[in-house]
């Protein structure tokens, strides 16, 4: 059986989260499903996922929404390793981030979690930081009538038209990342 790469979107299940902040990796995976005109998003229990499977320039390429929620990604994330004996830096995991601008993206090889539930999740089962983020900025809540909201509530809640506007602009930036990283040495099969 070839060794599929992993591409993993992290978010929330279920209709109540849908188009909310945390889910952005979700989004992105929907695009790239598009985008690679893979088949639809089947449940995997063995897996605690959603997931397809598309070949891309002759590779196994899966692409993963863990049913976990965000604080446990790191369950779904570690069958996926076991079962394909895949080391970590075959991964590549798409989530929000607040601390960078909405409509902008950042790439990183290893990094800490910096507040991200799912990212700590899978830090700590995987015991390493060290795989390919695509960090998709959300922005932090801002001061509105002298309060601000809490980031728990903020990622949460539903993008405003403006902020999905500018995340969806970010989807083809992230399916040429995802393209060049699938080409990257260390992606190589022997």
């Amino acid at each position: 059986m070839p060794t599929p790469l992993i591409i993993v979107g992290l978010g929330n299940p279920g209709p109540e989260h849908d188009q909310t902040r945390h889910n952005a990796g979700f989004l992105a995976l929907d695009a790239l499903q598009r985008g690679f005109s893979a088949s639809d998003f089947q449940m995997d229990s063995k897996f605690y996922a959603t997931l397809t499977t598309v070949l891309i320039d002759g590779k196994k390429v899966m692409l993963v929404k863990p049913t976990t929620y965000m604080n446990n990604s790191g369950r779904a994330i570690r069958s996926l390793v076991d079962f394909y004996k895949l080391d970590p830096k075959h991964l590549v995991v798409i989530h929000d981030d607040l601390d960078i601008a909405p409509g902008t993206l950042r790439t990183t090889e290893s990094s800490r979690a910096a507040g991200n539930n799912g990212v700590e999740s899978i830090i700590e089962t995987l015991g390493t930081q060290d795989f390919f983020r695509i960090r998709l900025g959300i922005g932090r809540p801002t001061e509105t009538e002298g309060v601000c909201m809490p980031s728990h509530d903020y990622v949460l809640s539903r993008f405003s038209e403006e902020e999905y506007t500018a995340l969806e602009k970010l989807f083809p930036e992230v399916e040429s990342i995802v393209r060049t990283r699938l080409s990257a040495e260390c992606f190589k099969r022997k």
